[in-house]
């Protein structure tokens, strides 16, 4: 059985036999080998991110010394005494470009002052590029540090262009009508050469879109329902203007709330079945393929569809083998947080600092990475007020200064993102016998290093021997996330030797290839 299609039935296999006696010792488990078939090649890398909703405007005006520790917990691939990360290198930052909501305060009916959002389009209708000064200062800060790949996206158009002169929808309907299309392309376009001109930062891909299955009328957040045929016209409207402005930004398509909506129509008529509808079909009205600046990938988020993990597994081969059916379409898994209570397996509420939440979320990013084919895995809130498993940095809600508390799912999602880089290649990887660990191999960018991640969520440890098929594998050095490490450095690890993988953990393996 091919490692990524493990299940969690596999994890009764591992657990060691105890003994009667207090004084026995558990045997040594057995040494498993996994195969990694360097010629048997899947999906290239493009990213791991995160966003900057919502807590980001005020973050970026916190304290000098505590903002930069958080950049640095965010982005950084340094590494500080005895070769520790300082963090976890995302390749990608999500910024969340307002509706305007901010502006308008109370008025503007969301409740929660942290979920509404400032504009630089002002109410007068002109533009003020000082606004967003907190997420430009994170947008700043991501450069500094390396990342090179930036996403703006809308929940809502802002607040001058939509139907009810607010940044959530009425009656479950789309906030904007289709004779605006044209008004909110330009706009885009307008916010791209803006930023450009002002921080020297040129957004690779533009989400004008954000989970058009949902209704977005209570006032929760910015947000507006779309039907498909909006989504085409919005994105074709875009394209020209983004040409017209002789700006190279794609266009991402179509953030759905949940993968299935990608493959199916389910519930949401005219909004589902969207890998057919956008790049399926080409007699489609809704047909994007070919568009100028649509970007050959279909983006959804994997809410609603991690638990339990076979329907979980099962979901995701659909989707591959769905993506791998058009030529040349990619599959971005574009935004996630542990949400809902997940077949009762892990609920998203309360906030959790621990392993629980961080195994989960490993589990999660491998499943959509070695079922799925994900070329991308992005988390949504990097920066979180709330008492809820939203989060890679948890703070107090203080606009103006705070403490801040890492989470071990911010480390859980760094045994990838701060090892598995842009370009990097993933590569087949089976487990020759039983075991419990789920592992996912990868070919860095200059083929120099394998990358090898393993999630053990079982209560016993796993003995692991890597062979690669297609060439040699050289020393080895872990970085183990437990609950007493953050990507800590292990011992290293003599070519050809044994890795004992620690119970409840996440272990990256960052070897020589030759």
């Amino acid at each position: 059985m091919l490692l990524e299609r493990a299940r969690p039935a596999l994890l009764a296999a591992a657990l060691l036999a105890v003994g009667p006696a207090c004084s026995q010792q558990a045997p040594a488990p057995a040494v498993v080998t996994v195969r990694i078939d360097a010629a048997q090649t899947y999906q290239t890398i493009s990213n791991f991110a995160a966003s900057d909703a919502w807590a980001g405007q005020f973050v970026g005006r916190w304290p000098a010394a505590k903002k930069e520790a958080i950049a640095d917990l965010l982005f950084s691939t340094a590494a500080g005494p005895g070769g520790q990360p300082l963090g976890i290198g995302l390749s990608q930052w999500r910024v969340n470009l307002g509706a305007g909501s901010a502006e308008q305060g109370e008025a503007s009916g969301i409740k929660d002052e942290w979920r509404r959002a400032e504009s630089f389009l002002t109410p007068a209708g002109t533009y003020d590029w000082d606004r967003l000064a907190g997420q430009r200062w994170f947008m700043e800060a991501a450069r500094q540090r390396g990342v090179t790949q930036f996403l703006a996206f809308l929940n809502s158009p802002p607040v001058a262009l939509t139907r009810n002169g607010k940044a959530y929808a009425t009656a479950k309907q789309p906030n904007l009508a289709p004779d605006k299309f044209g008004a909110l392309a330009d706009y885009c376009a307008r916010i791209v050469a803006g930023v450009r001109q002002k921080t020297g930062i040129t957004f690779d891909y533009f989400s004008p879109v954000n989970e058009p299955q949902w209704d977005w009328s209570d006032g929760g957040q910015e947000g507006t329902p779309f039907l498909n045929d909006d989504i085409a016209g919005i994105s074709k409207a875009l394209s020209s203007s983004l040409v017209t402005a002789q700006l190279p930004t794609q266009i991402l398509v179509a953030e759905a709330g949940k993968l299935d909506y990608l493959m199916a129509t389910a519930d949401k008529p005219g909004r589902g079945d969207q890998i057919g509808a956008f790049f399926g079909d080409k007699a489609a009205p809704t047909y994007l393929g070919g568009t100028a600046r649509v970007a050959p990938i279909i983006a959804g988020h994997s809410y609603f569809t991690t638990s339990p993990y076979p329907q979980a597994v099962a979901t995701r081969q659909q989707l591959a083998g769905r993506v791998a059916a058009v030529p040349g379409l990619t599959f971005w898994q574009s935004e996630y947080c542990i949400l809902g209570d997940n077949a009762g397996e892990i609920n998203g509420g309360p906030r959790d600092l621990g392993m629980a939440p961080a195994l989960y979320l490993a589990r999660t990013i491998h499943a959509d990475l070695a079922v799925a084919n994900a070329a991308a895995w992005q988390w949504w809130l990097a920066i979180s007020p709330y008492d809820y498993k939203d989060g890679l940095v948890y703070i107090d809600k203080n606009k103006a200064d705070g403490n801040f508390y890492p989470s071990k799912m911010l480390w859980a999602l760094g045994n990838y993102s701060r090892f598995v880089r842009p370009g990097a290649v993933r590569l087949a990887a089976q487990l020759d016998g039983p075991g419990a660990p789920l592992v996912s191999a990868y070919r860095s960018p200059d083929g120099k290093q394998l990358i090898t991640v393993i999630v053990n969520d079982a209560a016993a440890p796993a003995d692991l021997r890597l062979a690669v098929g297609g060439g040699r594998l050289g020393a080895g050095q872990p970085y183990v996330t437990s609950a007493t490490g953050d990507l800590a450095p292990g011992p290293a690890l003599a070519a050809g030797g044994v890795l004992r993988v620690a119970p409840r953990t996440i272990t990256t393996l960052v070897s020589e290839l030759r």
